[in-house]
């Protein structure tokens, strides 16, 4: 089996979306599969055809010039299936697998059409949605319809439809796509890859200014959709019953500035430690640092629909965590057994599911062996790999056949 994949970007770039592609190429592998690679421009200007990363080959596009709306994203597609033809027609793969957003479903079907190559496409989460949550455009708008229809055409013409969760599953098929025709790929972990929390390091807690401190913690980028404010806002009610905790946020992202200027505002910028972005490598460390950690999502669509990886990751490695009751987090999350849930938007809920978690330390034991064995028994990578064999299966019979008709 020969699959070519098209994604919008891919490692060395660290994301929610690179860590998932990796690891659901490297599965595919161990199932004796091989495995193509092309990248949209996003990934950037390179020098180079092709970088090879982690053990695995990236083919790259070439970034055309920048223009308004419409035109930019019609050049991006034309760059992709040039170059996705070309990689086809070179490889002769059995399937075209394209990754969200739709500027790669379009090109691979175009290319799929003319080479006869059965397509999938596999959605984690909707273009339109996370524009609104970037402040491009707003949900209902010219833009956002228009938007939505060409993820509806896109759907209604590939072979095969993937996606991240039930969520999305089901605004899929709303659209009329036939339930048969969409599989849920789950978001998952590498257990091998995740190590269980261990000692905090003495001399980077000293230098981050944490000794003493309890510490309520988020490691990821700074997007409006994570609900940092909220932890924020809710922070000076926890402060007035606990004055050793402290927030440590590791990462950054577009709403940096506005969390550091909210962090004064609400005078409380001393007890609020920013690290910046650190290497890969050394997340763990920080992690090592945190008491509890607060997933505080918003409620809207994007975060109703989709499933991140955070939660997943830190049953892996045992952590203990708090969550928002949005849709993403409740598929993955048992209240009360592996988490625990709090009402989305509410800052006083927020604290007080803080203190109760703190105040109940004797309990952390037992949500973190059922963290653990949740996704050692469901969310790994083996099961949820497994379910493209049969589609992927299922399309090369029916190419094969219709070859020899």
């Amino acid at each position: 089996m020969r699959i070519l994949h098209i994604f919008d970007h891919s490692l060395p770039l660290h994301s929610g979306y690179t860590f998932r592609s990796a690891a659901i190429l490297r599965e595919q592998r161990a199932l004796g599969w091989e495995t193509f690679h092309l990248t949209s421009p996003k990934q950037g200007k390179t020098a180079v055809e092709f970088e090879d990363t982690d053990g695995l080959r990236f083919h790259r596009c070439p970034v055309p010039p920048s223009g308004p709306p419409v035109i930019n994203e019609w050049r991006q597609m034309r760059a992709i299936e040039a170059r996705l033809e070309g990689l086809a027609r070179d490889i002769k793969p059995d399937i075209l697998h394209a990754h969200s957003p739709v500027l790669n479903a379009i090109p691979a079907l175009r290319v799929g059409r003319r080479l006869g190559i059965p397509v999938v496409y596999e959605i984690r989460a909707f273009w339109e949605d996370a524009a609104v949550d970037h402040g491009t455009t707003r949900e209902g708008s010219v833009r956002y319809r228009l938007t939505r229809a060409l993820e509806t055409w896109a759907l209604r013409r590939v072979d095969h439809a993937f996606t991240i969760c039930e969520g999305l599953r089901k605004d899929i098929v709303s659209r009329g796509i036939a339930p048969d025709k969409v599989t849920v790929i789950p978001n998952a972990v590498d257990i091998e890859g995740f190590q269980l929390s261990g000692e905090p390091d003495a001399e980077l807690k000293r230098r981050l200014g944490l000794d003493g401190a309890t510490v309520i913690g988020f490691i990821g980028s700074f997007y409006a959709y994570e609900g940092l404010d909220l932890l924020l806002d809710a922070f000076p009610a926890m402060l007035a019953k606990r004055l050793e905790l402290r927030i440590l946020l590791v990462g950054g992202g577009p709403q940096d500035a506005n969390l550091k200027a909210q962090a004064q505002r609400l005078g409380i910028a001393d007890k609020v430690v920013f690290t910046g972005r650190v290497p890969h490598g050394e997340v763990s460390r920080y992690y090592d640092l945190i008491d509890l950690l607060a997933y505080p999502r918003h409620s809207m669509r994007l975060t109703e629909l989709v499933t991140p990886l955070k939660p997943l990751e830190a049953m892996a490695q045992g952590r203990i965590f708090v969550a928002s009751d949005v849709g993403g987090h409740k598929e993955l999350v048992r209240d009360g057994e592996t988490g625990r849930l709090f009402k989305a938007g509410d800052a006083g809920a927020l604290a007080a599911v803080v203190e109760e978690m703190l105040g109940q330390r004797d309990t952390w034991p037992a949500y973190r062996a059922a963290g653990r064995d949740y996704v050692e028994r469901v969310r790994n990578w083996r099961n949820s790999v497994a379910k493209y064999k049969p589609v992927y299966e299922r399309l090369v019979r029916s190419r094969n056949s219709s070859d020899q008709v």
